[in-house]
């Protein structure tokens, strides 16, 4: 059978493809190699994520470009009205079981039918490499909801041996409520779990936007790490930055459960900086993607003075080395099981 490239294509080499990005590319080049005047692709995928439902994606063939639009509901207009706006659209064939939501292409001339014929086919064969391509994304997208982007990706990429991780160094930062037990014991369970939700979304928002990620909840507990990627002043700088935001979504939230007649939510908040081992820990059968060490152990101390010193956020002397601008020195402590007594600074300003 002489089959055209691009069918070709579909068939033997595109279920490989990496992306989706990728995947719109090489189709919408070979359809334009091939005599098909196509200007917009539009692709649509499920994705099985606690807040995106599906993610869009939109090729143009002026500099073969791709762009994304994440989507929060679950229609997929938003492809067909980028299509609609310069008319000649032929739509391709949805498969909800494959996770194709919408597949659909406009024309930057009118399609002859053979041209149609042809836009058709590729959109049957396409069908089989795009639930290939929306399986993987959907693992990657779970992946990333319990273990956060980086964890994800490096457990995605075969990190999966008991023991096998790196050292890395890291900005910490641990967050912890306070008097929460207490309060708990006396609330509906819903109650309980909103206000943890709460909670948790003001901590990751502030986290994920100034570039850490968050490894764990534990109870009503938070640890995240900014890695070094640049210099130790960038992750520290962030996680600064960080803390501060979360200190004030905290203070709009309090001031909305106040006004509703609950409780506000008091916390604590420490950040150090140093190496930790970061990769796979646990039993054979049961692992955990997560960072132990020293670093871990001290920051998880540090918050623990927050109350007792009358603090929201405390800072280790070793990330205060890196970043001391607008911190107030609040003299040496010890910390239960660390050797020496650490240094400790308050943002200025508490």
């Amino acid at each position: 059978m002489n089959m055209p490239p691009s069918l070709a294509w579909l068939v033997d080499e595109a279920s490989q493809t990496a992306t989706p990005e990728l995947f719109l590319g090489e189709l919408g080049r070979m359809l334009l190699a091939e005599g098909i005047p196509v200007a917009r692709i539009a692709l649509t995928l499920a994705v099985p994520h606690p807040i995106i439902a599906q993610r869009t994606w939109l090729w143009r063939a002026a500099g073969n470009e791709v762009i994304e639009a994440l989507g929060f509901g679950v229609s997929a207009q938003a492809g067909r009205e980028w299509l609609a706006e310069i008319g000649n659209t032929r739509e391709g064939l949805a498969s909800e079981a494959s996770g194709v939501r919408f597949l659909g292409w406009a024309g930057s001339q009118p399609f002859r039918a053979e041209q149609q014929a042809l836009i058709d086919d590729a959109a049957r064969f396409a069908k089989a490499p795009l639930a290939a391509i929306s399986a993987r994304l959907a693992g990657a997208a779970l992946l990333e909801a319990y273990l956060g982007r980086r964890s994800a990706a490096r457990v995605g990429a075969g990190a999966l041996k008991r023991g096998s991780g790196e050292t890395i160094r890291a900005a910490l930062l641990c967050a912890d409520l306070r008097d929460f037990t207490a309060m708990s014991e006396n609330a509906p369970a819903e109650t309980v779990i909103a206000a943890l939700d709460a909670w948790f979304e003001r901590v990751t928002g502030a986290v994920n936007v100034f570039g850490g990620e968050v490894l764990k909840f534990i109870g009503d507990g938070v640890l995240a790490i900014f890695p070094v990627t640049g210099t130790a002043h960038d992750a520290c700088a962030a996680a600064i930055r960080a803390a501060n935001a979360a200190k004030a979504g905290m203070k709009h939230l309090n001031a909305a459960r106040e006004g509703d007649g609950l409780p506000s939510l008091p916390f604590g908040m420490a950040l150090h900086f140093g190496e930790i081992f970061w990769g796979n820990i646990g039993a054979a059968d049961r692992l955990d993607f997560t960072a132990i060490g020293p670093a871990v152990n001290l920051v998880s101390r540090l918050e623990g003075l927050c109350k007792p010193l009358g603090h929201t956020v405390l800072v280790s002397g070793a990330l205060a080395a890196e970043v001391p601008e607008g911190l107030v020195d609040r003299g040496s402590h010890p910390l239960r099981g660390i050797a020496e007594p650490c240094p400790v600074f308050a943002l200025g300003g508490e």
